[in-house]
């Protein structure tokens, strides 16, 4: 995940498989593990561990830092095949308003640090920044990035970036639906410019990290649940 321009944190996310595999939301994804290596976004320790990252009995997806051994880790999924063109909805089951200055909340597409979509939350080490953006990478271009509060009155919020070879739009909604939710409206944006990613080989990612490694401000563990997954392949 790439963070605010302002920032210019780079984006390292390898693709490279993990040995645990979970099921979620009727696909198949990849636990990421950095080993005993700290990795980009960061950079920062990432855990495979089922203390990391989980689906619970309702079948929500669970991506949780934590501290183990005098170290905290990260958390992130990616999924096993592209999917292209559509729209990409995300529905959440914990206010990731509060989440500490530090921690970066991340849903996005990603081939390399040049053709990536965002929808991140985080105040990027800043108690004054607003807590949400969209963006479309290159990030530090002024163009290509919304920023945005999320004001959630609620746990629930659901976001999605449609994604075409035209235009990206994006959403983000106070509860657990986008349809007929105009009442619910919390940001959109629409993208035009010169930076929409081809398809290619991208693949869907979700993370929560640490924003260049540093500690949570709150000396506490966070988690980002996610109610379900779904996308909406483009006509």
């Amino acid at each position: 995940m790439t963070a605010c321009s302002a920032e210019n944190q780079t984006n390292l996310e390898p693709t490279e498989p993990s040995e645990r595999i979970i099921q979620f939301s009727g696909y198949d994804w990849y636990v990421r593990s950095s080993g005993t290596t700290q990795v980009g976004p960061g950079p920062n320790y990432f855990s495979d561990s089922k203390e990391n990252v989980w689906v619970d009995e309702a079948g929500r997806l669970h991506l949780k830092i934590i501290q183990a051994g005098g170290e905290w880790y990260c958390a992130g999924v990616s999924l096993r095949r592209s999917l292209g063109y559509g729209q990409y909805v995300f529905y959440l089951n914990n206010d990731v308003s509060l989440l500490d200055r530090n921690v970066v909340g991340g849903l996005f597409a990603y081939k390399n640090d040049e053709e990536e979509i965002d929808i991140e939350f985080s105040k990027w080490s800043d108690e004054e920044n607003q807590n949400a953006q969209f963006v479309v990478q290159p990030g530090y271009k002024p163009d290509n990035k919304k920023r945005y509060n999320l004001n959630l009155e609620g746990e629930n919020s659901t976001h999605f970036f449609k994604w075409l070879p035209d235009y990206i739009e994006f959403s983000s909604f106070r509860g657990l639906r986008w349809k007929n939710n105009e009442e619910g409206l919390i940001q959109q944006w629409r993208y035009e410019g010169d930076d929409i990613p081809p398809h290619s080989e991208e693949r869907l990612k979700m993370n929560l990290w640490l924003f260049r490694g540093q500690l949570p401000s709150d000396h506490k563990e966070h988690e980002m649940i996610i109610d379900r997954f779904e996308f909406i392949k483009s006509e």
